[in-house]
């Protein structure tokens, strides 16, 4: 019966007395002050947030109070929750004012809050919360009207300071710096990558302490995104397009869209195929440059403090070296377009979602392997140790070791296993570990004992 007493967003008007309205919010900005005009030294607060009630209509709301009244009301709910809104001021929407760094909304109106005369709390009747919760899935604009991540790097810098919609999936998800403006003023930043199966990493930066919580706990290669009005910038710096989340961008996440389960498939099919890993070449950092050395216990350590990659040198064992196992363990064959896993005697690429199914199928055959390192401090499992590294490192090619005989293959193996090596490595997270990591072996070689006993001496003293 409650759920009856509430007045659609597309009903409202200035001239209702009292009204009331449940809705989810789908945005919500941070927490500004003013200097207060008729209280001389004193401020006055504010946050927006914008709620939806139904597929078509959704609206922007703005809160005015002192700081208690407005910090309180902010931190009372996140995106996501079912409110409801007493008691609002309708007003129409002004252009030239504050609505022009809002969202975009289909009403004519907004809605003002008031310490005052409004109330706003979570909404307690469950026919209408089951009824607002599937909204948050619903992108606010037409689900086909967006560019890819191709689309965007195609156009270049001609897309410089234009305001358009994205759909992609979450590659990763950055480090949150916080930092301090000249002024005074405390600012936060979060960076996350984005990919397609056109582009496969694309930057999405975020300012705004809503929106960063949004993203931070989103699943990385297991998120899709609609992301409507980023603005698209050319970063000097970069020398690159970047997309910006700003206070008129909304984030629909895993929206219910054809085009969003298109993708969703794309981005689980080449995650599983590791793809996505192909992405952490040596080439990131030639490996000449890479002098800070770990312990097993240091890069995990170091793993969980650091969300994104680095890279490091360790003094291990070689633990696990599967080299004797059946070569199709040993050596795969992969789509050269999109990585994807393929059977030697393919023609085309089995991945439906692939970028270039239209083209003539080129595939690529190399080791592919994962390897264990074991110091005195622990083990690192499942390490990636894939061509050309492979090559280097085994001193043979595909062909020869596919010649080989089985005892030629495990005496290979028993070459390195239980051997103390230098190991060039990347770490990067991963969220098909369970450790939440993943190393990538960018060089390997026996280790020279008089520098292993030079390093491990080091070690042992800062332990």
């Amino acid at each position: 019966m409650a759920a009856q007493t509430y007045i659609a967003i597309s009903e409202l008007h200035p001239n209702f007395s009292h009204p009331k309205l449940a809705g989810i919010i789908i945005g919500k900005s941070d927490i500004k002050s003013f200097p207060d005009r008729k209280n001389i030294g004193e401020d006055r607060y504010t946050f927006s947030f914008t709620v939806r009630d139904s597929h078509d209509f959704f609206i922007n709301v703005t809160a005015w109070g002192h700081d208690a009244y407005i910090i309180g009301l902010a931190n009372s709910f996140s995106i996501g929750d079912c409110v409801a809104i007493e008691n609002p001021l309708v007003s129409s929407k002004d252009s030239e004012k504050g609505d022009r760094f809002c969202p975009t909304t289909p009403s004519p109106y907004r809605l003002l809050v008031s310490e005052t005369h409004s109330q706003v709390h979570l909404c307690a009747d469950t026919d209408t919360i089951d009824r607002l919760l599937p909204l948050i899935h619903l992108p606010v604009k037409d689900s086909r009207d967006f560019y890819s991540l191709g689309d965007i790097l195609a156009n270049g810098q001609s897309l410089d300071s234009t305001v358009l919609n994205i759909l992609a999936a979450v590659k990763s998800i950055g480090e949150l710096k916080e930092f301090t403006t000249s002024d005074g003023r405390r600012g936060q930043r979060l960076e996350v990558k984005l990919f397609d199966d056109s582009v496969s990493s694309f930057p999405l930066v975020c300012w705004d302490r809503e929106t960063i919580q949004l993203v931070q706990a989103l699943i990385p290669k297991e998120t899709v995104l609609f992301i409507a009005d980023a603005k698209i910038s050319f970063d000097s710096f970069r020398k690159g397009m970047t997309a910006t989340a700003n206070l008129k961008t909304i984030i629909t996440v895993n929206p219910d869209t054809r085009e969003a389960s298109l993708l969703y498939s794309y981005a689980k099919e080449v995650s599983e195929s590791g793809a996505l890993d192909q992405d952490e070449k040596p080439e990131d950092m030639p490996v000449e440059s890479i002098t800070d050395v770990y312990t097993v216990s240091q890069l995990k350590q170091k793993a969980q403090e650091t969300p994104e990659a680095f890279f490091g040198i360790t003094y291990s064992f070689i633990s696990k070296l599967d080299l004797d196992s059946s070569v199709s363990k040993v050596i795969r064959t992969r789509c050269s377009r999109c990585k994807f896993q393929v059977t030697e005697d393919a023609e085309s690429c089995s991945n439906q979602l692939c970028p270039g199914r239209d083209q003539i199928f080129s595939a690529s055959i190399g080791f592919d392997l994962f390897v264990d390192f074991t110091d005195h401090t622990g083990t690192l499992h499942a390490c990636t140790l894939r061509s050309p590294v492979a090559e280097k490192v085994l001193g043979c090619s595909t062909e020869e070791f596919t010649s080989l005989t089985d005892d030629g293959r495990t005496a290979m193996k028993w070459k390195f296993l239980l051997e103390r090596c230098k190991i060039h490595i990347k770490i990067f997270p991963s969220s098909r570990m369970k450790s939440g990591m993943r190393g990538v072996v960018l060089a390997c070689a026996l280790a020279d004992p008089g520098e292993v006993k030079q390093h491990m001496s080091a070690l042992l003293q800062l332990l």
